[in-house]
């Protein structure tokens, strides 16, 4: 993985899409920073990092669009599957590759704290609870990133992709309130969320049998409880849906200022899912 890992990290230099990424990311947080903190005098710096977030749904997928894609298109990934190494070391070098490169402008960023703190009220311990979750949740996001880039040869076509997801989870809490509540809206909605999850598992392992019991014993379920219990549908579908909310941990913790170790085991537990995804995509091609 070692030996992964260092040649990914020299690729984003060479090729100048690190260097692209930590100058757009600083550039903005250094921007919201003089607004928020220097000029109006916020003692949080969290009001920066809640502020940067849609820059993060840009910035990512630059990234992260060439980590796998650019392999199926130039054909490298044959090389790498047939390697003496096992397709968790490579995804986990990619992937830690891309959290070094992240982890440079968050590093840059914990000096604003102290510059605040430098003129005037400043609260440390918060600041940087806020500046952990926003790393975490910004590595969730390269998770995703990574995932989709795994699934296509075209680096184009993932990064549009991890825009379009990161877009859909900032605008998700809002989203929710137009999901039904009733329990037949529940039903229908679960019903189509539940074709998706056995899709994805079909697109991952290729294995039909799987998919289709899988899809069809969810089904069965689901209607089996709509029939028997209907109020256990009620706002069933918003009460699911809503536990992926991704920014929630951060607000929380921007909002509270009250560091939030479950939020932060969520977004590590996320990451950790979205990678094992990533693996069984790639681990299909190894065999195909």
């Amino acid at each position: 993985m070692k030996a992964i890992y260092e040649r990914e990290l020299k690729s984003y230099f060479h090729s100048m899409t690190g260097y692209v990424f930590i100058a757009f990311v600083t550039m903005f947080i250094g921007i919201y920073f003089m607004v928020f903190n220097m000029i109006n005098g916020y003692p949080y710096f969290s009001y920066t990092l809640s502020s940067i977030l849609m820059i993060l749904m840009i910035a990512v997928p630059i990234l992260t669009m060439r980590s796998m894609a650019d392999e199926r298109r130039s054909r490298t990934d044959q090389m790498l599957l047939t390697a003496p190494v096992s397709v968790w070391d490579i995804v986990l070098g990619k992937y830690l590759s891309m959290v070094t490169i992240f982890a440079i402008p968050m590093a840059i960023a914990c000096l604003c704290p102290l510059i605040i703190k430098a003129n005037g009220t400043a609260y440390l311990a918060e600041d940087y609870a806020s500046i952990l979750a926003f790393f975490l949740m910004g590595c969730v996001y390269i998770a995703i990133g990574l995932f989709i880039s795994s699934l296509t040869e075209s680096q184009l076509i993932a990064a549009a992709g991890t825009f379009g997801v990161l877009l859909l989870l900032i605008l998700w809490p809002g989203l929710l309130n137009f999901l039904p509540s009733t329990a037949y809206g529940s039903l229908a909605g679960l019903l189509i969320l539940w074709s998706l999850v056995s899709f994805i598992l079909y697109r991952i392992t290729g294995h039909v049998p799987l998919s289709l019991g899988l899809e069809i014993l969810g089904a069965a379920g689901l209607i089996g409880t709509y029939l028997l219990n209907q109020r256990l549908l009620e706002y069933a579908l918003k009460d699911i849906l809503g536990k992926i909310v991704l920014t929630d941990v951060f607000d929380s913790i921007v909002n509270t200022h009250i560091l939030d170790i479950g939020g932060l085991v969520y977004y590590v537990s996320m990451a950790g899912i979205l990678l094992f995804l990533t693996v069984q995509a790639t681990q299909k091609r190894r065999w195909s």
